[in-house]
């Protein structure tokens, strides 16, 4: 299911506002770059390939109206801009990958004029929102391989079009499946405590016309032992160099599940997501998010308004637990 989740358009960053969904499909514009890093800090953009993309277009946003008098005085400008934006969420490697990559652009050009460098930023820009539509595609067809037809699959969070340029990482394997005419069904968790899997999995499995049911998280176990779950696929947000992987809260108690369970456990990402520089997933840094998005649900407290919340946004689920990494270079196995 494609979905133009941000996009470049006469000046200003365009995104689908995700906080809003399923009762509303609606797209907002950040015309600076402080209202881009609020829409990246309050989910109104989220998925690791689509704040990828959103930090590439925000260095964009941010020089587009740049007085500065030289190439190496815009390029330490973009630095200021890349920090800034890296500052919004510290998980996801993507957005840092896409800020190093777009900070060397404007370093390696800094001898050419500030119109230029302009230039060559939004064309940088555009070529990561291609790469990434690619790599959905290509991933897609590799993960599709492993999928049979009658399968049972449960997936964890949201990891289609929503969280990419196109197509989706865990997502678009279903949905490449589904072109294959191959026959599934789909478990969605609801994903506690912001519900993306409730608000946007479903919207956007429904959508392709996928048999989809909704679960609580605490479901999983029950349909495990039932024997109706016979794969998991799910994303990530960053991946250590020896294939830990970093993903929305509850990821690792599925994975556990599914190890017991004997039911083979699949990551979707691209190689963006891989950091070599951290060597195991307890070098992952973890976002903590605010209290309030676990005492309230709806904007309705369901808790004591007082009581203390630990609220991680992610947890880490080590190799052994993995089944296999599905890049867009190929199936990575142990």
């Amino acid at each position: 299911m494609p979905v133009d989740t941000i996009f470049w358009q006469n000046g200003k960053v365009r995104l689908v506002d995700q906080t809003l969904l399923p009762s509303e499909f609606k797209y907002i514009s950040c015309g600076d770059v402080k209202a881009l890093w609020h829409a990246i800090k309050r989910l109104q953009v989220r998925g690791a390939p689509a704040i990828g993309v959103a930090g590439a277009l925000g260095v964009v946003l941010g020089v587009k109206d740049s007085k500065a008098a030289s190439g190496a005085k815009l390029a330490r400008e973009v630095g200021g801009i890349a920090r800034y934006l890296g500052s919004s969420r510290p998980t996801a490697v993507n957005l840092f990958w896409a800020l190093e990559r777009m900070r060397s652009i404007a370093e390696n050009n800094s001898a050419r004029s500030p119109a230029q460098i302009k230039k060559i930023l939004l064309a940088e820009a555009m070529k990561i929102i291609a790469e990434d539509k690619a790599a959905c595609r290509r991933m897609a067809k590799y993960g599709a391989s492993l999928i049979k037809s009658g399968d049972a699959i449960l997936t964890h969070c949201n990891a289609g079009g929503l969280a990419t340029a196109d197509y989706g990482t865990a997502l678009g394997v279903l949905f490449e499946a589904k072109a294959q005419g191959k026959r599934i069904k789909v478990y969605a968790d609801e994903t506690r405590p912001l519900l993306q899997g409730a608000r946007l999995t479903t919207w956007e499995l429904m959508h392709e016309g996928i048999d989809t049911t909704l679960i609580c998280d605490n479901m999983a176990a029950s349909l495990m032992a039932k024997g109706k779950i016979d794969k998991v696929f799910v994303g990530a947000d960053r991946i250590a160099a020896n294939g830990d992987a970093a993903n929305k809260i509850g990821t690792y108690g599925i994975a556990v599940l599914a190890k017991y369970h004997r039911i083979p456990f699949y990551v979707v990402a691209p190689l963006s997501t891989i950091d070599r520089g951290i060597r195991t997933g307890k070098d992952i840094p973890i976002e903590e998010r605010a209290g309030d998005e676990v005492r309230a649900l709806g904007g309705r407290y369901i808790a004591p308004r007082r009581v203390k919340v630990y609220n991680p946004a992610f947890d880490v689920t080590p190799n052994s637990l993995i089944t296999a990494i599905i890049t867009e270079k190929g199936i990575l196995k142990k």
